[in-house]
C-alpha cells in the first residue's frame, strides 16, 4: 500500500490543520479572556475590602495583619502546589518558549490566578498583568496536552495564550502581539502570529465586554487634549533620559532584592511574602490614605491632580515597596508598577517644565496646567516601561491603546526609544534573560535549531541501557515465549556475556531457518549470528546510516565486545522529540534524582557501604548484616530510600510523601549506635531506582553496596530483575544481594568456590557475617563433573585452611560429583539443612554458567534458605 497524498487530499488536510488552528486559537482567546477579568473583578473586590476594612478597624492594625497573613498564605499555596507560580511568571513562558522543560498546565494556571489576587489583596505593590501572561500560556499549554500536537505547533498554542493574556489584561490586543514577538518568541511565520493576534482579539474583545474600557484604572484621558511641539521636545529627551537610568537602577534593585532574601534572609517562601505584605502594610499606615488604592494613585498622578512633593512621595515609596515585594518571590507583574513609576517620573518632568516656562518665559508648545502634566505622565509610562522591559514597541503601543490619543505617538517614541537605549546600554540583555539567568537558566542569543543540536548527539545519548537479552542456549519455545511476555519484536543473543548474535520475530516466523521437528532447535540455530554493531561514543549520523543501510530497526552498542545498550528506530523518534519539545532529558534515560531528606554523622570509617531500604519486613535483617560487615571493615554505613515517580514529572518538584522511608532510616540510626558504626541516611526522589543508586554510589563514594533481592525474576533474559542486572553490570564498587527467609537463622553456612574471582571475595566476607550466628557452622563445596583430582583437592584444602585460621568456627570441605551444578548445590544444601548459601558473582552473571543455566534463580528457586550473592568490584574483578 502506498503512503501518497493526492494534491487535493494534502489540501484538505491543510485545510484541517488550519481550521483547528483557528479553533484553538479562539479558545484560547476566550479563556484568557476571562482568567483576566475574574482577576480584574477579584483583585479589585479583595483590595477594597482591605480599605473598607482599613477605615472601620484600626489601620495601624489591620493592614500589617492581612500583609503577613496574606503574604504566608500566598507562599504556601505555591510551594505546596505548584512552585513554578512564583514571580510574575514571564520568565518562565519564555524558558518554555525556549524548550527548557517549566510546566505550563492547568495546575499552574489556577495557583497563579488564587496567589495573585490574594497577593495583590493584600496590599503588595506588584501587577496583575504579567501574571495574566503565565495564566494565559499555562492554559494554552494544558490545551496542548488534551489535543495532543507537535512540539512546535504546542510552541505557537504558548506564545498565543501568552498574547491573549497580555491582550486581555490590558485590552490591548496589538500590544499582547508585539509583546510575544518582540520579547518572547521573535518568531513571525503566518501560523505563528495568526494564531497570536486571533487570541490577542478575542482576549481584548472578552476583557472588554466584561471588564470595562481600561486595563485596571478607569482612564479616561481622551477628555484631556495632549499635543506636543518642537519646544517639548528637550524635556522629553530629558525625561527619556531619566528612565532609562532610573528604569535601569530598577531592574538592578530587583536583582539586589532577590539576592538579599536568597543570601541573607534565607526564609521560606511563606515568610518571605509574608514579611513583604508586612512591610507593605506599615508603610501603607504612615502615608496618605490614597496609598492604599493603586486606582486612584494612578488617576491622580495622570490627570495632573497631584503637587510635586506628593508625586515624588509616590516615586520614591512606590520605588521601594515593589522591590521588596517582587524580591519576596511573591507572585505578581512589573508592568503596573512600572507604568505607575514612569508617570510619576513623567509628572515630575511636566511640572518642572511648567515652572521653568514661568520663570524664564519659554514659549511651550502647550498650554500650562493639566493638559501638559498629562502629556509627560503617559509618556513617562511609556518610556519607564520600556527601559525596564526593554521593550521599546510594547512600550509605545500600550500606552497608545490605553489611551487611544494619537498626539502620544511622537512624545512616546521619543521618551521610549531614549530610554530603552540608555537601559540597553547600562544593563545590557533582557530583563528576563537575566532573571532566567539568576535562576540558573541560560538562554542562548541565537539558538540552534533543533535538527543542528541533534547532530551533537552520540549513542551513549540515545541507547536503552537496561536490555532484554536471551542466552544463545536456549530452546525454541523458551525463545517464543520470551516475544510472547515482552512488548520487544527483538532481542539480542549472549554467550558468556558476549554479544554473538541478534533473533527478531521475522527469524521465528522463518521456516526455513529450522526443521519441521523444532525440539532440539537452539536459538542459536536461528539468530542471525555477527550482528551490526555501533560503538557507544558513535555519532547520531552513524548511528542513522547504519540503520537506514542495512535496513535495520534496532542497533545492539558495544564496548570491548560486551553488550552495553540498544537503540531503536523509536528511541531516535523520541530523542527528537524530547529535543524539540523541551519537556525530558534527550533519550530514553530518566532525569536525575533530587535528594529530599539527608542526615550525616562523622566521617570516621576506612570506606562507605550503601543499604538501599524500601522493604520494612526485611529491612531489619538487611541492616543487621550490612552493620555487621561495616563493624568488621570499619566503613560507614550510606541508608538510602528511593521514592520513584512516573517519567514526564520532575523529581525535584513533584510532591512526595516520605514517612515510611523516615521511619526505616530512624530504625538504621538506631542500629548504627547499637553497633557503634556512624549511619549517614538519605532518601531520593527519581523515575529509576537503579539510576538512583549509581548515582548515590558516584556522589558518595560507595565501596560496597548490600542490597535485598527477591531471589527470582519474570523478565525473559534476566538473571536476578531489571534493577538489580543493573547495579551488577553497571556499578563499580562490590556488590552484595541477599534474598531472606526470615524463618533461618545464619548459623550453617554453605559457600560454593567455583565462582571465579568472585568466589574469593564471598569468602572475604565470611569472618563479618558469620558474627550473626551464635554457633556458626561453615561448609565449602565444589561441583566436579568427574572425580576429584589432586590438584583441586589441594586447592580445597588450601582454602579451609586459610579459613580455619580466619573464623572462630569449623569448616568443612564438601566436594560434589555431578553434571548440574544447581541440582548438586540445592541437594546439599536441603540434606545440611542449611540456612545461609553464599555465591560469587560475575559482572554480568553468577559463575561462568548463569546464562546457560540460570544458576542463582534456580537455587534460590528451590531452597528455602539465605541466598547470598557476591561480585567484587570491576577494578579487581572479571568484566
Amino acid at each position: 500500500m502506498k503512503l501518497l497524498f493526492s494534491s487535493q487530499q494534502f489540501r484538505g488536510l491543510l485545510l484541517r490543520s488550519k481550521q483547528l488552528a483557528i479553533f484553538e486559537a479562539c479558545v484560547i482567546g476566550l479563556v484568557s479572556g476571562l482568567a483576566a477579568v475574574l482577576l480584574k473583578y477579584s483583585v479589585g473586590w479583595l483590595g477594597g475590602w482591605r480599605v473598607q476594612a482599613s477605615h472601620q478597624l484600626p489601620a495601624w492594625l489591620i493592614l500589617p495583619a492581612i500583609g503577613l497573613g496574606g503574604g504566608c498564605l500566598v507562599g504556601w499555596l505555591i510551594e505546596r502546589f505548584a512552585p513554578e507560580a512564583a514571580g510574575s511568571g514571564i520568565p518562565q513562558v519564555k524558558a518554555a518558549l525556549a524548550n527548557v522543560p517549566i510546566a505550563l498546565n492547568l495546575r499552574v494556571a489556577i495557583v497563579k490566578l488564587l496567589s495573585v489576587i490574594l497577593t495583590l489583596g493584600a496590599g503588595l505593590s506588584l501587577g496583575r498583568q504579567g501574571p495574566t501572561v503565565q495564566i494565559g500560556a499555562a492554559l494554552a499549554g494544558q490545551l496542548s496536552r488534551w489535543i495532543p500536537t507537535s512540539p512546535e505547533y504546542r510552541r505557537q498554542l504558548i506564545a498565543a495564550g501568552a498574547a491573549a493574556g497580555l491582550a486581555a489584561g490590558f485590552n490591548a490586543p496589538i500590544a499582547g502581539v508585539l509583546f510575544v514577538m518582540e520579547e518572547l518568541l521573535r518568531d513571525f511565520s503566518g501560523l505563528t502570529l495568526g494564531t497570536a493576534i486571533l487570541a490577542s482579539f478575542i482576549g481584548a474583545v472578552v476583557s472588554r465586554v466584561l471588564g470595562g474600557q481600561s486595563f485596571s484604572l478607569d482612564l479616561n484621558v481622551i477628555a484631556y487634549q495632549t499635543s506636543v511641539s518642537l519646544q517639548d521636545i528637550p524635556f522629553l529627551l530629558i525625561l527619556g533620559l531619566l528612565a532609562g537610568l532610573l528604569g535601569t537602577l530598577f531592574s538592578k534593585g530587583i536583582f539586589f532584592s532577590l539576592n538579599f532574601n536568597r543570601r541573607v534572609l534565607r526564609l521560606s517562601l511563606p515568610w518571605r511574602i509574608g514579611l513583604a505584605g508586612l512591610i507593605s502594610g506599615l508603610a501603607t499606615i504612615l502615608f496618605p490614605i490614597s496609598f492604599r488604592d493603586n486606582t486612584g494613585l494612578q488617576e491622580s498622578l495622570s490627570m495632573g491632580n497631584a503637587s510635586l512633593e506628593f508625586t515624588l512621595l509616590v516615586f520614591v515609596v512606590k520605588f521601594v515597596l515593589t522591590l521588596v515585594a517582587y524580591g519576596s518571590g511573591a507572585p505578581g507583574g512589573i508592568f503596573a508598577p512600572s507604568l505607575i513609576l514612569g508617570s510619576a517620573l513623567g509628572y515630575v518632568v511636566g511640572l518642572s517644565a511648567q515652572h521653568l516656562e514661568t520663570l524664564v518665559g519659554l514659549p511651550m508648545g502647550m498650554p500650562a496646567g493639566v493638559g501638559s502634566t498629562t502629556t509627560y505622565a503617559l509618556a513617562g509610562m511609556g518610556a519607564f516601561f520600556s527601559a525596564v522591559t526593554r521593550g521599546p514597541i510594547t512600550a509605545i503601543v500600550i500606552v497608545f491603546e490605553i489611551t487611544t490619543d494619537f498626539n502620544l505617538v511622537l512624545p512616546l517614541m521619543i521618551g521610549s526609544v531614549i530610554a530603552y537605549l540608555i537601559a540597553d546600554r547600562l544593563a545590557g540583555e533582557s530583563f528576563y534573560n537575566q532573571l532566567l539567568a539568576w535562576n540558573g537558566i541560560h538562554l542562548e542569543p541565537d539558538l540552534a535549531s533543533p535538527q543542528d543540536s541533534l547532530s551533537t548527539l552520540i549513542a551513549a545519548d540515545l541507547m536503552q541501557r537496561r536490555v532484554e537479552t536471551l542466552s544463545s542456549g536456549m530452546g525454541l519455545s523458551e525463545v517464543k515465549q520470551a516475544f510472547s511476555r515482552s512488548h520487544h519484536r527483538g532481542f539480542p543473543v549472549l554467550d558468556d556475556g558476549k554479544l554473538v548474535g541478534i533473533v527478531t520475530q521475522s527469524d521465528l516466523a522463518d521456516p526455513s531457518r529450522y526443521p519441521a521437528d523444532s525440539s532440539e532447535v537452539r536459538l542459536a540455530d536461528v539468530m542471525t549470528p555477527q550482528p551490526v554493531t555501533v560503538n557507544p561514543s558513535a555519532p547520531l549520523s552513524k548511528v542513522l546510516f547504519l540503520l537506514n543501510r542495512f535496513k535495520l530497526s534496532r542497533l545492539p552498542v558495544t564496548e570491548a565486545g560486551k553488550l552495553v545498550g540498544i537503540i531503536t528506530r523509536a528511541d531516535i523518534i523520541r530523542a527528537e522529540a524530547d529535543r524539540i519539545g523541551g519537556e525530558t532529558e534527550i533519550g530514553p534515560q530518566s532525569e536525575p534524582s533530587y535528594v529530599i531528606y539527608r542526615t550525616r554523622s562523622p566521617v570516621t570509617g576506612k570506606g562507605r557501604l550503601l543499604v538501599p531500604l524500601s522493604n520494612p519486613q526485611t529491612a531489619p535483617s538487611l541492616l543487621k548484616l550490612a552493620a555487621a560487615i561495616a563493624h568488621d571493615r570499619h566503613y560507614e554505613v550510606e541508608c538510602l530510600h528511593i521514592i520513584t515517580i512516573q517519567r514526564g514529572t520532575s523529581p525535584a518538584e513533584t510532591p512526595v510523601r516520605s514517612i515510611v522511608g523516615r521511619r526505616l532510616l530512624r530504625q538504621a540510626e538506631r542500629l548504627g549506635q547499637q553497633w557503634h558504626v556512624p549511619i549517614h541516611t538519605e532518601i531520593r526522589v527519581a523515575h529509576d531506582a537503579a539510576q538512583a543508586m549509581l548515582e548515590a554510589i558516584k556522589e558518595r563514594h560507595i565501596d560496597l553496596i548490600v542490597m535485598g533481592w527477591k531471589g527470582s525474576t519474570t523478565t525473559p533474559g534476566r538473571v536476578f530483575g531489571s534493577a538489580v542486572d543493573t547495579i551488577v553490570r553497571q556499578a563499580a564498587c562490590e556488590v552484595m544481594l541477599i534474598k531472606f527467609d526470615p524463618k533461618r537463622q545464619f548459623e550453617r553456612w554453605l559457600v560454593p568456590i567455583a565462582g571465579g574471582p568472585n568466589s574469593l571475595e564471598a569468602l572475604k566476607l565470611l569472618p563479618s557475617l558469620i558474627t550473626l550466628g551464635n554457633q556458626p557452622q561453615v561448609s565449602i563445596c565444589q561441583v566436579f563433573e568427574s572425580e576429584l583430582s589432586p590438584i583441586e583437592n589441594d586447592r580445597m584444602e588450601r582454602i579451609m585452611h586459610e579459613l580455619d585460621k580466619a573464623l572462630p568456627c569449623p569448616v568443612l570441605a564438601r566436594p560434589l560429583q555431578s553434571t548440574s551444578i544447581a541440582s548438586a548445590i540445592t541437594q546439599l544444601a536441603t540434606r545440611e539443612h542449611c540456612d545461609v548459601i553464599v555465591l560469587g558473582a560475575s559482572r554480568d552473571s553468577l559463575l561462568q554458567q548463569v546464562i546457560k543455566g540460570n544458576i542463582p534463580e534456580t537455587i534460590a528457586r528451590d531452597n528455602d534458605c539465605t541466598i547470598i550473592l557476591v561480585r567484587g568490584a570491576i577494578a579487581s574483578s572479571t568484566l
